[in-house]
This record gives structure tokens, C-alpha cells and sequence, in this order.
């Protein structure tokens, strides 16, 4: 299953306006932010990098599911489904995610 454009582009012109570069990755999409995966989109999902602690805590709400494209969660990753994110949600998950980013350091 291809990933999602139409969430891709809206994520796309969030991210832009923070530098973040835009890779294909995993049959979807990541954006990278100063050379850190940050965020993207894998199938019908958003997909984030928040670090361990926010990401459990979103599982735990169960406001996520977690990356798993292997068998194997990656850890401070979690999946939001496309119906969690219209309108104004998307900005605050992905303003989660830079926060994480801007951590990190660049590579």
C-alpha cells in the first residue's frame, strides 16, 4: 500500500517552514530535521519521533499505536492514525516532534 499524499503535503507544508528536508523512507516518507528523522508518513499514518517518555505516554492514552513496520516497535515512535489528525491536531503532533528534533544533536 503506497502512503498517503494527501496527508504527506499537508505535513510537508508545516515542516518546510522549519528547514526540514524531506527523504523516502520505509515505502513512505520521513522529514529530517538538522540531518534527525522527525516525523513522516507510512501508509494511511503520521508517524513521530517524541522520545521514549512522550511516546509511552501517548500509547499509554491510547492516542497512538506504535511504529511497527517489522515486527519490532521502534522505541519514541508512535503512529497516529489519519482520522486523529485533521484540523489543528496535526500541527500540535508535529510541533511535539520538532521539540524532540531540536534536542538532538545535528548531524
Amino acid at each position: 500500500m503506497p502512503f498517503s499524499e494527501e496527508i504527506d503535503q499537508k505535513v510537508q507544508k508545516i515542516v518546510s517552514q522549519w528547514g526540514a528536508a524531506r527523504k523516502k523512507m520505509f515505502g513512505g516518507t520521513c522529514y529530517l530535521l538538522h540531518g534527525n528523522m522527525m516525523c513522516g508518513v507510512y501508509k494511511d499514518n503520521l508517524i513521530l519521533r517524541l522520545g521514549e517518555s512522550q511516546a509511552e505516554a501517548l500509547l499509554a492514552a491510547q492516542e497512538a499505536k506504535p511504529f511497527d513496520i517489522t515486527g519490532k516497535p521502534m522505541k519514541g515512535w508512535v503512529m497516529i492514525e489519519e482520522s486523529r489528525i485533521s484540523g489543528p491536531n496535526l500541527s500540535q503532533w508535529l510541533e511535539k516532534a520538532r521539540e524532540f528534533a531540536v534536542m538532538l544533536p545535528q548531524k
